[in-house]
């Protein structure tokens, strides 16, 4: 009963997604505490893990709170935890406070600097929720809320703003969130496709709808080639050799084959677009930057 329970949760929040924006915070932890201090420790791990699980699990949970009307029209959405009463209402404002407070406290054990900014991080993941109300560039915002995820976890390590020398400096986590920043609306773009005349018919805004299938399906590809030059630059600035080449190579094949795949517009593919390939690209990232960093040979000695 309890593990049907939390496996009713789990699929609420969509956690196994998780994989998608958590690597790149532990790559940015990771390559933060080489150029710093040496490795952080379990507890500092620890922390971040838990403040970027409270945060994903915060910013999902709004968004099935603030969307649970839409889900309960859209045929693909209907059967969704909230529409069907699977979890209620309460419990799910419940499990937003306790992820919310999760982040909070998780930032103040941190740093002060992560503490005093959880509340803004916390204002940014959940704003996404409302903007295809208002905006066709709702995977502006998405991409933002995901972004902040490697940032965060460099200030965990670093506890301040490093801005000299360039190896040093701020400029790497900024680097990595912007590929992150590209990475998020390019397969945002794709997810929506699945939704495009609900969207339309319900006057919901997403450049799916703007600009049509296609020319969005041309966008979300530029966003990916964007997305892989600054993963380029983030190893060039990182001294990275090798294990990254080799990763960069295997991403863009993924990316290229993600969009291949999403041109086919069938719902089976578009899944296996979003999920299989953008966590093997995340997971490949991660591996790459660990084997750098742990491996200096695998780098361009000072």
């Amino acid at each position: 009963m309890i593990l049907r329970q939390l496996l009713a949760w789990g699929a609420f929040v969509k956690f196994s997604h998780t994989i998608f924006a958590l690597p790149f915070a532990l790559a940015s932890m990771a390559v933060a505490a080489r150029d710093h201090r040496g490795w952080p420790g379990w507890r500092v791990f620890g922390l971040v893990l838990l403040a970027m699980v409270s945060a994903r699990t915060c910013a999902m949970t709004f968004n099935r709170i603030a969307d649970r009307h839409f889900d309960r029209l859209n045929p693909r959405t209907a059967n969704r935890h909230l529409p069907t009463g699977q979890i209620s209402l309460t419990n799910a404002w419940v499990l937003w406070g306790v992820s919310a407070a999760g982040l909070i406290v998780a930032s103040f054990f941190l740093n002060w600097l992560c503490f005093w900014l959880s509340p803004v991080a916390l204002a940014i993941i959940c704003f996404y929720s409302w903007t295809k109300r208002f905006t066709d560039f709702t995977h502006l915002f998405l991409g933002l809320a995901l972004a902040i995820a490697p940032i965060g976890a460099w200030l965990a390590v670093k506890g301040t703003v490093d801005w000299w020398p360039i190896r040093q400096s701020f400029a790497l986590p900024l680097i990595l969130a912007g590929a992150v920043f590209f990475w998020l609306i390019g397969f945002d773009i794709i997810y929506a496709l699945q939704d495009y005349e609900f969207d339309r018919r319900e006057h919901l805004g997403s450049l799916v709808v703007r600009w049509g299938p296609q020319n969005a399906l041309q966008a979300a590809f530029l966003a990916h080639m964007l997305m892989w030059g600054f993963l380029a630059g983030f190893g060039l600035l990182s001294r990275f050799r090798v294990a990254y080449i080799v990763a960069l190579s295997i991403i863009l094949g993924s990316l290229v084959l993600e969009h291949w795949l999403a041109r086919r517009r069938s719902l089976k593919w578009i899944h296996t677009a979003f999920f299989r390939l953008n966590a093997l690209i995340s997971l490949v990232f991660f591996i790459a930057v660990v084997t750098e960093v742990v491996f200096p040979g695998f780098r361009i000695t000072r």
